[in-house]
């Protein structure tokens, strides 16, 4: 009788542990971006993209993107750590061909020091940051919505 409680008890112990990763994995994403602000010292509106650089990873990493109303098309990827820019997404660029990949010589702090020519063709998205496993990143999937919760819009957005 202690043996098949035993058993009982190890077996529900394996469920709850099966079931409890489970819903870390599906309450804990590996990738996600938060919601635009817009930041009217600047002008621009970002974005936090998170994530973990191995599935298994504790701690978050994050990046931010950027989104200028003057440049409409493009969602711009900034390192915090490394205080660059490394590359851009195409937000009306084909599936699958949509980020440009910045040359580590022409990453820059500011994007006005980085020449357009800079930007190469639009390719796959990139592996996420600091990973080892090949699994590429999730584009940004919205655009912000010109003009803020106070009524306020950026001076490119009106007109």
């Amino acid at each position: 009788m202690a043996q098949r409680s035993l058993r009982f008890l190890v077996e529900a112990v394996l469920v709850v542990s099966v079931l409890g990763s489970l819903a870390q994995a599906a309450v804990s994403p590996r990738q996600w971006y938060n919601d635009w602000t817009y930041y009217p010292q600047f002008g621009y509106y970002y974005s936090s993209y998170y994530y973990k650089p191995a599935a298994g990873s504790e701690g978050l990493k994050f990046q931010f993107c950027i989104y200028y109303p003057a440049h409409p098309r493009y969602v711009y990827y900034f390192d915090p750590v490394k205080h660059h820019y490394w590359g851009r997404l195409d937000a009306k660029g084909e599936p699958g061909h949509q980020y440009s990949l910045l040359d580590p010589k022409d990453r820059k702090e500011k994007l006005k020091d980085i020449p357009e020519e800079a930007f190469p063709k639009a390719g796959k998205m990139p592996p996420i940051p600091e990973s080892s496993d090949g699994t590429p990143m999730e584009p940004v999937k919205t655009l912000p919505k010109l003009g803020d919760k106070d009524g306020k819009r950026p001076p490119a957005a009106e007109k």
